[in-house]
C-alpha cells in the first residue's frame, strides 16, 4: 500500500521524470535505458532493464492550521499496489480524529480535514491505515501507521507570562546597571520559520531605561535616578516575533522600577536656632525641650545621633531611638541670679555613612538651642552650704556667744532671713538663736565628760514667706577645761610574802583622768602625808609614764603581827589649775611557800589549816553527806505517809458514788429517795423517845414504810441517829477539805433535771423491790464497807417482831 501525497506532489516528482510507488515498505522504481538504431545488433543486444530499490517512506503527511474555506481540506492519499482500480479493496483509517476531524475515500483511499486545525492545541496526529477486501472485509495488508503534522502559521503573537513586573535599582546607579529581566512567550512553532522568534523594546520610559533586545534584561539609561525626586517608573516593554520584521505580532507588559534608597542626604535641622525656657528650680535630669533633624533618606539611612559641641556643662542631649528627636535635658542644677540664658550647640550626624558618597558633602549640622532661666522664690541658703563647726569651753557661762551662723536669700529681691533651732535636735534647749542676726548662744552650763560634741539643726526661713525655708546642721564642740582630778584606775589591791626582800616591786598603778587636755595627761604620785608611818615598809617609784610602782622599803613581815596594809597615794596633774586626789592601795602580807607562791592571805585560816589534819577533814565530809541522807528519808516518809490518807479519802462513799457516775433518780423521782434530807442537811430532826416514834417526814420512803409497817407489827423504833452522825461527818469533812468541790457543786449533783425520759438507775431504790439479788457478799469486803453492808442486809422478822 503506497501513501500518496497532495497533487501538487505528484506534479513536482513527474517533472523531475521520476515514477514513484510510495508504500510502507521498500519502494522500486522502473528506469528505461534509450532505444538504439534498428541497424546496430550490437546496441540492441546491449539494451537491458534495470530495477533499483529505494528506501524512500511517506509515513506522514502536512496540513495548514488555521484553513477557513469552506469544503473539506484535502490531506493526501493512501495506496495499495494490490488496488488495480476495480473497486474490490475498502479504505480505512482509525486513531486520533478519525471520523470526526479525519475522513477518508473508502473507494479512492483520499484523506480530507473536515475541522480547522491548531498547532498551538494539538501540533500532529497519530492513525492508522487499513486495506481490506471488500466483500469479505478481511485486511489485505498489516495495518500501518502514519502521522499527519499541522504546520504552523504565525497566528500567535508574544505574551509575557509572568507579568507585570516590579523590579528595583538603587539611586544614584551606573548606566547600563541590570534591573530586571523580562521574557515572553511565542506559542508557534520555534523550528519552522520566524514565527517564534522575538524581540523586545521600550514603548514608553525609554528616557530613563533600556531593555536588551534579544535577552530581554532592563537596563539603566541615566546616571542621575534620585529616589527624593521619583521612587518609581513605570515602564511599557513589547515583544515582537517575526524577529521584528514587517507582519509579525506583538504584545506589551508593564513593569515598574522602585528606585531604592541610598545614604546620598545629610540631616538637616529646619531651623538655625530653637528657644526654651525652664525653671531655675528644675531638677537635675528635666527634659528642657526637643529637637529634630530631618533626612530625605529613609529607613536606617535617616538613623542618626546628637551630640552637644558647646554648652554642655549644664546641659545634656540624647537620641529618642524612635522618633529621632535630640531631647535636651538637665546636667547641673540652673542658678538664674548667675546666669539668665544659656546657648547649646547641637550637631546631628548620619550614624551609616555611605563611603561612596562622602564626597557629596558633610553628613552632619547643627542648630542652637537657647535656654532661658526664669527665676523662683527660692529658700535661704546658708554659708556655708554644707554645715557649721563651732567652739566653745566647757566652762563657758550662760549667755556666752559659741558661734554665729549666716544665711542670706539668693533672689535678687534678697529679703530678710530669720533663724530658729530645730529643738527635736536640741530638747534640752542647752543653745539659743538670735532670730535676726544667727548668734548661737549658751542657755545651760556644759560638761563636756558628759557630752563632748552636739549636732544642732538651724533653721533659715524669708521674713515674709516661712514656707521659704532650709536647714543647715551645726556641730558645736565642746573644749575641755580641766575640772576632774585624776583617780586610781581600780581599786588596787596587792600581795606581799612575809619573807619579801627590800626594793622588791609590789605592784604598778596607774590612774585616769576624765578630762582631754590639748596637751596630754602629765600626773604626779607621791604617797600622802597621813601616809608617813608607812614609809618605813615602802616606798613609791614613779615611772614617768604615767604610772608608779610600790617597792618594799624592808623585810620581815609578819601576817600575824599585821596582816593589810592600807597605803594612801597622792596623784596630781598637770593643770591648769592641777588638781590631786587620794587612792588607798590595800596590801596583803601572805604566807608563800620556798619558790615564793603565795599559799595564804589569813591568819585565822593559817592556824586552821595547821590545826586540821586529812582525816579529820574526811570525817566531816562523812558527817555531812549522813546528815543529807536522814533528811531525804525523812522527806520520803512523810510523802508516802500522804500518799496513803489520800488514797483513804478516795475511798470514801460519796467520792465512789461520783467515780461510779451513779445517776439520782432526778428531781421527779420522789418514790426512791426524799430529797428533803439532803436539802435540809444542817437541819435533821433529832430521834424521839415518844411512842410516835421520830418524824418520819424528813427520811426517805423506803425508810418510811419499813418504819410504818414497824409500827403497825409492834416493832421498837428505827434509830436513824446513824444517818445523822454519818451525814454531819461527811459535810465537816467538806468544810475543812479546800481540795473538793463546794457544797453547791454536791447539790447540783443531787438534781438530774426535770422531766428525764430515763428511769431511776439508784441502787437504793432495789431494797423496796422484789429482787432476788443477794448482797450479803458486802459483809465480806472490810470494815469500809460495813455501813453499805448494814443498808442491804436482809431484814430478820424476829427482831421486828420483837
Amino acid at each position: 500500500m503506497a501513501l500518496c501525497c497532495r497533487a501538487q506532489t505528484w506534479t513536482m516528482l513527474a517533472a523531475l521524470g521520476l515514477l514513484t510507488c510510495c508504500s510502507f515498505g521498500w519502494c522500486e522504481a522502473s528506469r528505461t535505458s534509450g532505444s538504439a538504431p534498428s541497424g546496430s545488433s550490437r546496441q540492441q543486444g546491449l539494451m537491458s532493464h534495470e530495477r533499483v530499490k529505494r528506501g524512500w517512506v511517506w509515513n506522514q503527511f502536512f496540513v495548514v492550521e488555521e484553513y477557513t474555506g469552506t469544503e473539506p481540506l484535502y490531506v493526501g492519499k493512501i495506496h495499495t499496489d494490490s488496488d488495480e482500480g476495480e473497486g474490490n479493496i475498502k479504505y480505512t483509517i482509525s486513531g486520533e480524529g478519525a471520523g470526526s476531524i479525519f475522513i477518508i475515500d473508502e473507494l479512492t483511499g483520499d484523506i480530507h480535514a473536515t475541522e480547522r486545525l491548531d498547532r498551538e492545541e494539538k501540533a500532529f496526529y497519530t492513525l492508522r491505515a487499513q486495506a481490506r477486501d471488500r466483500l469479505s472485509n478481511d485486511p489485505l495488508e498489516p495495518e500501518s501507521e502514519f502521522v499527519i503534522k499541522v504546520q504552523d502559521i504565525n497566528d500567535s503573537e508574544p505574551k509575557f507570562l509572568e507579568g507585570p513586573y516590579i523590579g528595583s535599582v538603587a539611586e544614584l546607579s551606573p548606566i547600563g546597571t541590570s534591573v530586571m529581566k523580562v521574557t515572553a512567550s511565542d506559542a508557534d512553532d520555534p523550528t519552522y520559520g520566524s514565527s517564534a522568534r522575538v524581540v523586545y523594546s521600550v514603548l514608553d520610559g525609554e528616557k530613563f531605561f533600556t531593555v536588551g533586545r534579544h535577552t530581554g534584561i532592563i537596563m539603566t539609561a541615566v546616571a542621575d535616578l534620585d529616589r527624593e525626586t521619583q521612587d518609581r517608573y513605570e515602564l511599557v516593554v513589547k515583544a515582537t516575533d517575526m524577529a521584528g520584521q514587517m507582519g509579525g505580532l506583538s504584545g506589551s507588559t508593564t513593569v515598574t522600577i522602585v528606585i531604592t534608597d541610598v545614604n546620598d542626604n545629610p540631616p538637616r535641622f529646619p531651623q538655625k536656632m530653637y528657644q526654651f525656657s525652664v525653671s531655675e528650680g528644675a531638677a537635675v535630669g528635666t527634659s528642657v525641650g526637643r529637637v529634630i533633624a530631618t533626612d530625605a533618606d529613609m529607613g536606617e539611612n535617616t538613623d542618626m545621633s546628637y551630640l552637644i559641641k558647646e554648652g554642655g556643662e549644664l546641659f545634656r542631649v540624647t537620641t529618642d531611638v524612635e522618633t529621632q528627636e535630640a531631647v535636651v535635658s538637665i546636667k547641673k542644677p540652673l542658678d538664674f541670679e548667675r546666669n539668665r540664658n544659656h546657648n547649646v550647640v547641637v550637631e546631628a550626624v548620619n550614624k551609616h555613612v555611605d563611603p561612596r558618597f562622602v564626597d557629596l558633602g558633610s553628613f552632619r549640622d547643627q542648630t542652637i538651642v537657647r535656654v532661658s532661666v526664669l527665676d523662683i522664690d527660692e529658700p535661704p541658703i546658708f554659708q556655708p552650704a554644707e554645715g557649721a563647726i563651732m567652739e566653745v569651753q566647757e566652762d563657758a557661762k550662760v549667755g556666752a556667744l559659741v558661734g554665729v551662723v549666716t544665711a542670706k536669700d539668693p533672689d535678687v529681691k534678697n529679703k530678710p532671713v530669720r533663724f530658729s533651732i530645730d529643738r527635736t535636735t536640741d530638747q534640752e534647749m542647752i543653745f539659743h538663736i538670735d532670730p535676726d542676726s544667727g548668734a548661737i548662744t549658751l542657755g545651760k552650763i556644759l560638761d563636756r565628760e558628759t557630752a563632748g560634741w552636739h549636732n544642732i539643726t538651724v533653721k533659715a526661713v524669708e521674713a515674709d514667706n516661712h514656707t521659704m525655708a532650709s536647714h543647715s546642721a551645726v556641730s558645736i564642740r565642746i573644749l575641755d577645761v580641766n575640772d576632774n582630778p585624776p583617780e586610781l584606775a581600780t581599786p588596787y589591791e596587792a600581795s606581799i610574802c612575809e619573807d619579801a626582800k627590800p626594793g622588791q616591786l609590789i605592784h604598778t598603778i596607774s590612774v585616769v583622768d576624765r578630762d582631754e587636755p590639748q596637751s596630754g595627761h602629765r600626773f604626779y604620785f607621791t604617797l600622802a602625808p597621813e601616809a608617813s608611818s608607812l614609809h618605813r615598809h615602802f616606798t613609791l617609784w614613779d615611772v614617768k609614764d604615767n604610772t608608779a610602782g610600790i617597792r618594799t622599803q624592808r623585810s620581815g613581815f609578819n601576817r600575824h603581827e599585821q596582816n593589810v596594809y592600807f597605803l594612801p597615794i597622792l596623784v596630781v596633774d598637770s593643770g591648769p589649775p592641777s588638781l590631786s586626789s587620794t587612792g588607798t592601795l590595800t596590801i596583803h602580807v601572805c604566807g608563800c611557800d620556798t619558790e615564793g607562791a603565795i599559799q595564804s592571805c589569813n591568819a585565822t585560816a593559817y592556824v586552821m589549816s595547821a590545826a586540821l589534819s586529812p582525816g579529820a577533814l574526811i570525817a566531816l565530809l562523812v558527817c555531812i553527806l549522813i546528815l543529807i541522807v536522814l533528811v531525804l528519808l525523812i522527806l520520803t516518809l512523810k510523802r508516802h505517809r500522804k500518799g496513803q490518807r489520800m488514797a483513804e479519802d478516795e475511798e470514801d462513799m460519796r467520792d465512789n458514788v461520783i467515780k461510779y457516775n451513779d445517776e439520782g433518780g432526778g428531781e421527779q423521782d420522789t418514790q426512791a429517795y426524799d430529797m428533803s434530807a439532803l436539802r435540809n442537811l444542817y437541819d435533821f430532826p433529832e430521834a424521839k423517845s415518844s411512842d410516835s416514834g421520830p418524824d418520819i417526814r424528813s427520811l426517805p420512803q423506803w425508810i418510811q414504810a419499813t418504819r410504818v409497817s414497824g409500827a403497825e407489827g409492834g416493832g421498837a423504833a428505827a434509830d436513824f441517829s446513824l444517818f445523822k452522825g454519818y451525814i454531819r461527818k461527811k459535810v465537816e469533812q467538806a468544810d475543812a477539805d479546800l481540795s473538793v468541790p463546794p457544797y453547791d457543786s454536791f447539790q447540783t449533783y443531787a438534781f438530774e433535771g426535770t422531766s428525764s425520759p430515763a428511769l431511776s438507775l439508784s441502787s437504793i431504790h432495789t431494797l423496796s423491790t422484789t429482787s432476788e439479788q443477794d448482797f450479803s457478799y458486802l459483809s465480806d469486803w472490810g470494815p469500809r464497807f460495813r455501813q453499805l453492808a448494814g443498808y442491804y442486809a436482809p431484814g430478820n422478822p424476829e427482831e421486828e417482831g420483837s
